[in-house]
């Protein structure tokens, strides 16, 4: 089922892509909206929906409901996963801290000795 989905919503993203990438831009009806010719329609000046933008929203609105549900069936507690169900915590480290570096074991240097305070 959940295949179905991810090739549908896969198909109907690459139609969304091509069918806005094949629509005219708003460029070319600039003139109407200043009072050139198309703005005397019933519609108003940009008129009724073509059909680009009918398959537009019919794609979008499909593209959506895919969304959704391939949303809901994998967030289900259902659905695999690849984290444990339980995470193992690393012991603390020794007194001496931890130098981050694993590789090789921290050098040994000899305690420097505060210095004595002077006597008045």
């Amino acid at each position: 089922m959940t295949y179905l989905l991810i090739g549908l919503h896969v198909t109907v993203c690459l139609a969304l892509i091509v069918i806005v990438l094949l629509q005219m831009g708003k460029g070319a009806e600039v003139g109407a909206s200043f009072g050139a010719g198309g703005s005397q329609t019933i519609l108003g000046a940009s008129g009724g929906a073509s059909f680009m933008g009918k398959v537009t929203a019919a794609a979008a609105v499909i593209f959506m409901l895919t969304s959704l549900s391939l949303a809901y069936f994998y967030g289900s507690p259902a659905s695999q996963t690849i984290m444990p169900a339980s995470v193992n915590v690393p012991a603390q480290p020794a007194a001496g801290g931890f130098t981050g570096d694993t590789s090789a074991p921290a050098e040994q240097t000899a305690p420097v000795a505060a210095p004595a305070e002077e006597k008045k």
